[in-house]
């Protein structure tokens, strides 16, 4: 089994499009899927993956999920949004996402407002989880050797082990995340 120091190294968790790679200028739809590409090139788990596609993006401007763009360029606050999308897509539904975003998205369409700060601590904060994962990975890495020693197989057991321990992880903080939806959802619904 691959040792968990491998395993943090081989998942490129401080992949982010930072707010010096988003250029000053507005930019076209190839350019920004160009700079994802480019950004998450290290977390693609094979080579014909794709980070971010033009039907991806259309499919969120068609959702609402990011103000409207203005002839077919994507400001920097647009850039932002999308990469909140990108992160907030594979744990959360389309709509739960559209949800979180929606008063962020009212003030990011303001053409005198910026994102850069919000997004910095969103970053910042990223940086934060990936310490807390990576203590937390070691921890249920050494639970479930210790669960599976002396069986035969250990090791591939202790493997399996670990993965179902991760998903178990992985959907609790899930639901944690659609709870807090739910909770912020009802909140602005009741102002």
């Amino acid at each position: 089994m691959m040792d968990t120091k491998q395993l943090m190294d081989s998942l490129a968790l401080g992949t982010q499009v930072r707010l010096e790679d988003i250029p000053k200028i507005d930019l076209y739809i190839d350019q920004v899927i160009q700079l994802f590409e480019e950004a998450f090139e290290e977390t693609k788990r094979n080579e014909d993956e794709k980070i971010l596609t033009k039907t991806m993006v259309n499919n969120y401007a068609k959702g609402k999920l990011f103000y409207p763009v203005q002839n077919k360029k994507y400001t920097r606050n647009h850039i932002m949004l999308i990469s909140l999308i990108y992160q907030m897509k594979s744990g959360l539904s389309i709509n739960d996402v559209k949800k979180v975003l929606e008063g962020l998205n009212e003030k990011a369409a303001e053409r005198d407002w910026s994102l850069e700060g919000f997004y910095e601590s969103f970053l910042e904060v990223q940086r934060g989880n990936v310490e807390i994962f990576a203590d937390g990975i070691q921890r249920q890495a050494m639970s479930a050797a210790q669960e599976v020693s002396g069986m035969e197989n250990a090791e591939e057991l202790e493997q399996i082990l670990l993965i179902a321990s991760l998903i178990h992880t992985s959907n609790l903080f899930r639901r944690a995340a659609e709870k807090m939806v739910d909770e912020l959802n009802s909140r602005r619904e009741s102002q």
